[in-house]
This record gives C-alpha cells, structure tokens and sequence, in this order.
C-alpha cells in the first residue's frame, strides 16, 4: 500500500520507488513505518508523513508510528531501477550508481550526464539546482534540450 504514495517534489515516482520507507514492523497490531529523508531538512518530508498516516488509516491502521531515521544516511543508490527509469522517461536523467568506497568522490564528481531525451554524451551543467535541490540544470548540446539531472548522495 505505501507503494502507491508519490514523491511530492517528483509525483512520478513513490516513496518506496525512491528508498524513502526502509522498513516496515508489525508487532501484534502496532505498525512502525521507518523513513530517511532524501537530504538533512528535506521540506517534503512532514508531507511524506502526512501521506502515509493518510494511507494507513484509509487501510483501517490507525495504531501506527512513523519514525525517521538519519542513519545511514539515504543515497541515490537506493533507488529501483523503475524509479531510474521513470525518471529517465520524464526527461530527468537519472543519478549515477555510487559505491560506498566512492562516496567522497562525488565533490569532484565529473561524470558524464546523458541527455534523457536523445542520449548524447555531449551535455554541460547550466546550474548546481533545478526545481529542487536535489537536482541541477543541464543543457544537451545535441538536441538543444535543457534538461534536469538528479544529483548522486
């Protein structure tokens, strides 16, 4: 059932899709829904709750607890590759793998970002953010699209 609740700030993809629900508990008949936010101070997330809390009561759960965790910390490699490649599909290029030996490598990162839309290598970074700050602006110097690029964690 958490499968059906979307993204606020990217409405094509869930919060199960994104890795945000990590574990779920049913102790007798006491549910523990465990979430990490995207980031550290992630706005979406008092409406990732309240949509939750909403889905379970529409359930008939009304004994439940919602519990945040920052530990270990989210990362895009949590993601499915169905949330990947919607993304892909919506004209967000999706974040690259990270391993976690390769994580202070991301200050530096200088990967190429394919184009979503016509797969060109051939992209530059217009703007550290997009629409949100998870994402930055690129531009594809192939098709002349700008497009958004969802940024490794």
């Amino acid at each position: 059932m958490l499968a059906e609740v979307k993204d606020p700030e990217i409405p094509l993809v869930t919060i199960t899709g994104m890795g945000i629900v990590r574990d779920v508990l049913v102790n007798d008949h006491h549910v523990e829904v465990v979430i990490t936010p995207t980031y550290s101070g992630c706005p979406a997330m008092k409406e990732i709750n309240d949509s939750i809390a909403q889905k379970l009561r529409e359930n008939n759960i009304e004994d439940f607890t919602i519990k945040s965790v920052l530990s270990p910390p989210w990362t895009t490699d949590w993601m499915t590759e169905e949330t990947r490649e919607k993304l892909k599909e919506s004209g967000i290029a999706p974040p690259h793998k990270v391993q976690t030996n390769e994580l202070l490598s991301l200050l530096s990162d200088k990967r190429v970002v394919t184009c979503p839309y016509c797969g060109s290598e051939d992209t530059k970074k217009t703007s550290e953010f997009g629409s949100t700050l998870c994402k930055a602006l690129h531009f594809c110097n192939g098709c002349q699209q700008p497009f958004e690029y969802f940024k490794c964690i």
